[in-house]
């Protein structure tokens, strides 16, 4: 995905400026040169990437120059939560990106000529050739549709807990595995939602009768992990499913990772160019408000995911603010990053621990240190935007993962007691939290206790 406006996460603005680079080969500018006095960077390179010395996020910006000399100009520019380095010879530019704070080199994301781009493997598969390479990936990105079948990786038991892969992955075999350390198992675990949603599923309880809305970026509609729990899409046509879309849906409703697996979804899949302003938020949640008093809805819209808290630095504040109360009023409860709405944070489960005990997670690396309430996000497994069959394993999440996984427990509210006031909710979230070593946890079980006994009296 590629939002224009700023998040208030890191992680946010990760999944955006990390995104935007990928894709991004914009002509360059080149500066003419009449000298002849030495061979054209341009051949240089060109035998460098035949030769595969110059490969798609493997080659460094100091191996680069290496191989290429001193560009004429080199410029580095923050762009969300990457870094971006562009270096500009007489008939070569190159673009180069890291994530911002992090001790990772920057490697090539784009590379041209005055004849075009050249292919550097941008669309194949990336293959680590040793375990140096191991050292120019951050965290959230990982090891997606990576190749370490060359690697000796036992002696990497720590980074690889930290680091995400997906269904493409190709791993070593077995024996050049840490001990204990198994892709497959990390996948499946992965889908778990942790701190007894399952067992609040087995006694019937997983959101059935109760409708959510998520505002955000397109998905593949036909994805295996949430197939036909579409109600309404709109928006931005689902062939250009984004990065985020797809892990925000799975883990509000998906049938094996989701919070709520039985809650039907009304998906407005947003236009990049007018997150900036408020009016489209405002604008859906009136058209929700109208849905809801439709004689024809049977399942009303009670739950509202918008996975950013980035609203009073946007146009429309004012009218923001007057669409919450009204949604307020209405039965509707908007879940979003902003602290206005709840001061919340990140869990990670600690590796090999219990999904349901709370004692077995630690604060995000995503998180504030204050005491917050914790919401699981990272070391999640997720549908992704790749096909309708694939899914990633993330080691790490921010609060825009954490807000589908509180909307998902709204929706299990609703289905408990329809009459419950949206405010309630968000109160008895942290009335009944766990105290743990992490902070105060989200507490499922004992909050679904809470709101079947005002349901009773």
């Amino acid at each position: 995905m590629c939002r224009s406006f700023k998040f208030r996460t890191a992680y946010q603005g990760l999944i955006v400026s990390y995104v935007i680079l990928v894709v991004f080969m914009s002509p360059f500018t080149f500066a003419d040169s009449n000298s002849s006095s030495q061979k054209p960077v341009a051949e240089i390179v060109s035998k460098a990437v035949r030769e595969h010395r110059i490969l798609y996020k493997l080659t460094t910006l100091d191996e680069f120059k290496q191989i290429a000399g001193q560009p004429m100009k080199e410029t580095i520019k923050t762009e969300g939560g990457l870094e971006m380095c562009s270096v500009i010879y007489p008939d070569v530019s190159a673009m180069f990106g890291k994530v911002k704070g992090t001790a990772v080199p920057f490697t090539i994301l784009g590379l041209a000529g005055k004849g075009g781009s050249f292919d550097i493997g941008k669309h194949r598969q990336i293959v680590l050739r040793d375990v140096n390479d191991l050292t120019k990936f951050d965290p959230f990105w990982g090891f997606v549709n990576m190749s370490l079948v060359n690697l000796d990786l036992r002696n990497h038991k720590q980074l690889l807990d930290d680091m995400s892969f997906d269904t493409r992955t190709k791993w070593p075999e077995p024996s050049k595995l840490p001990k204990g350390f198994d892709p497959a198992r990390l996948l499946e675990e992965g889908k778990n939602p942790g701190l007894g949603i399952r067992g609040l599923h087995k006694r019937g309880i997983d959101g059935r009768g109760v409708a959510i809305a998520i505002l955000d970026q397109p998905v593949l509609t036909n994805h295996q992990e949430y197939a036909g729990k579409i109600i309404n899409y709109e928006g931005v046509s689902a062939r250009r499913s984004s990065i985020e879309g797809p892990p925000v849906i799975s883990i509000a409703v998906g049938k094996s990772c989701g919070v709520a697996p039985a809650a039907g979804v009304y998906y407005y899949a947003l236009p990049k160019t007018a997150l900036p302003d408020n009016a489209i938020y405002c604008d859906i949640i009136n058209k929700i408000i109208k849905i809801n008093e439709s004689a024809g809805t049977s399942e009303k819209i009670r739950v509202v995911n918008i996975s950013t808290g980035t609203f009073e630095q946007q146009i429309h504040f004012d009218r923001w603010k007057e669409t919450l109360v009204k949604a307020n009023e209405n039965g509707i409860l908007v879940v979003t990053c902003d602290p206005a709405f709840l001061d919340y944070g990140p869990l990670e489960r600690i590796p090999e621990r219990d999904a349901d005990d709370p004692s077995g997670y630690k604060a995000g690396k995503l998180s504030r240190a204050d005491n917050v309430l914790r919401v699981p996000a990272g070391n999640r497994t997720t549908a992704n935007n790749v096909a309708t069959d694939t899914y990633t394993f993330w080691g790490t999440g921010g609060n825009n993962w954490a807000a589908p996984y509180l909307t998902g427990l709204a929706a299990l509210a609703f289905q408990v007691d329809p009459k419950i006031k949206p405010d309630e909710i968000v109160k008895l979230w942290i009335e009944t939290a766990v105290k743990t070593d992490a902070g105060p946890i989200v507490n499922p079980p004992g909050f679904i206790d809470a709101v079947q006994k005002i349901r009773e009296k």
